[in-house]
């Protein structure tokens, strides 16, 4: 049986015992959102030392960093690095997109080395050796792709993005209204290469069955990636990306029949007036399953802040009902991000999170907040540090600008607003 099998049956396992408690919630309403399918807990039986993260409506927003190597840089340490301070920033997941150096490798060194769940789009890995293999990705076969599915799973991935939704209808409705910067998912572009060139179904569509086997055989959590992603603010919302929403929506009834637990993968450019719209379609179409939303970016033109934007927009879509929040670095659209980038996008992203999750009025967000208020209201620096979403650069600042009056900053001084009036106001807080 699977988790969502178990969950079903209203059995509460150990990993739905474990988030219950994180969360501060009953374990029996969690086990009942999972069974449902609203609340999602990737957790590859075959993953050693994971501490389960849920994903889902009535829970924290959670946060995923992307790391892996490149065809032009392929330093294993590096990525095992980019992990490490992943994790120390904050976020809830990983996921190893390599394309670069030896794939099996690397991630198997990630899963050795990650506490969180980790993620991977396997059509990159099956394409590329196809490459090298046969000198073409045209050459890639369905056996292949399935191949390189269950040697990740075996290998203990959490959860992997499929783009299954990438439909020759709706190639063909993109094809038929146009679009400023057609497909800008690199899992969707070597998908709609191969149908182009053998005019044939995406073979992860058409042996969607086949892939449910697997996912059910490892337990593996499928995110349904969005291969027609708007890349740019003009295609936002368009035809083609409400084509491929409306048959994950489809998938996702499918694969919660066979047991597999599923996420929705949603877009990345989107401008402030259409995020709301757009969680509500997903939660409509899709029938409630999680949302996983990268950014969105609400603006084209944040080049090196691109993080900035990201945060914008993600803070606005999970407020709206999104669930899951895939970071953006400094570095994108740019190169391949350093670990400082790594760092500085998780950080500012969890800072969106927590931004929706006192809107949400989650209560364990609410309290964090509370406890700031009340440090500082103390002229508490240590507590305030401690509290702050990156307490390292909070201490930082702290300590290269130290004040003349232990109990105070050198923004105000003497002249402390909080200091001047406490004690006028003490036992009234």
């Amino acid at each position: 049986m699977t988790l969502m099998d178990k969950a079903k049956a209203g059995v509460v396992t150990p990993e739905i015992e474990k988030v219950a408690q994180k969360e501060q919630v009953e374990p029996e309403w969690l086990a009942e959102q999972v069974g449902k399918g609203t609340v999602v807990i990737p957790h590859n039986p075959r993953h050693s030392g994971l501490e389960p993260c849920g994903i889902g409506e009535g829970l924290l927003v959670k946060v995923n960093a992307n790391i892996g190597t490149s065809s032009d840089r392929a330093v294993l340490e590096e990525e095992l690095e980019k992990l490490r301070v992943s994790i120390e920033a904050g976020a809830d997941t990983v996921m190893d997109l390599s394309t670069g150096g030896d794939i099996d490798t690397c991630r198997r060194a990630v899963l050795a080395n990650s506490k969180v769940p980790v993620g991977t789009v396997p059509i990159y890995q099956a394409v590329i050796e196809a490459v090298e293999q046969t000198g073409g990705l045209v050459h890639l076969t369905v056996d292949k792709i399935f191949e390189v599915i269950e040697r990740q799973a075996e290998d203990g991935v959490d959860f992997m993005t499929v783009h299954c939704g990438l439909t020759r209808a709706a190639l063909e409705m993109l094809r038929s209204q146009g679009r400023l910067t057609d497909i800008v998912s690199r899992g969707g572009a070597f998908l709609t290469t191969w149908m182009l060139h053998h005019d044939k179904e995406n073979p992860l569509y058409e042996h969607y069955a086949r892939l449910l086997e697997v996912a059910r055989k490892y337990d593996i959590t499928l995110s349904l990636g969005d291969g027609l992603r708007p890349g740019c603010i003009a295609d936002a919302t368009d035809r083609a990306q409400i084509h491929e929403l409306m048959t994950l929506g489809h998938l996702t009834k499918m694969a919660w029949e066979q047991g597999v637990q599923v996420m929705i993968e949603g877009p990345g450019h989107v401008p402030l007036d259409q995020i709301q719209a757009n969680v509500l379609i997903q939660k409509k179409l899709c029938h409630s399953a999680p949302f996983y939303v990268l950014g969105p970016l609400v603006t084209d033109i944040a080049t090196g802040y691109d993080h900035v934007a990201c945060a914008i927009g993600g803070a606005l879509a999970a407020a709206s009902g999104a669930d899951f929040l895939c970071y953006v670095t400094p570095a994108e659209h740019l190169c391949l991000p350093s670990v400082e980038d790594v760092r500085e996008g998780v950080v500012v992203t969890k800072i969106a999170a927590h931004a929706a999750d006192i809107a949400r009025g989650n209560k364990l967000a609410l309290e964090r907040d509370r406890q700031m208020a009340m440090a500082r209201k103390r002229l508490d620096w240590e507590a305030q540090i401690r509290l702050a979403i990156d307490p390292d650069k909070a201490r930082r600042y702290r300590e290269k600008n130290p004040p003349a009056e232990n109990d105070v900053c050198t923004m105000c001084g003497k002249y402390c607003a909080i200091k001047q009036v406490k004690d006028y106001f003490s036992g009234k807080a």
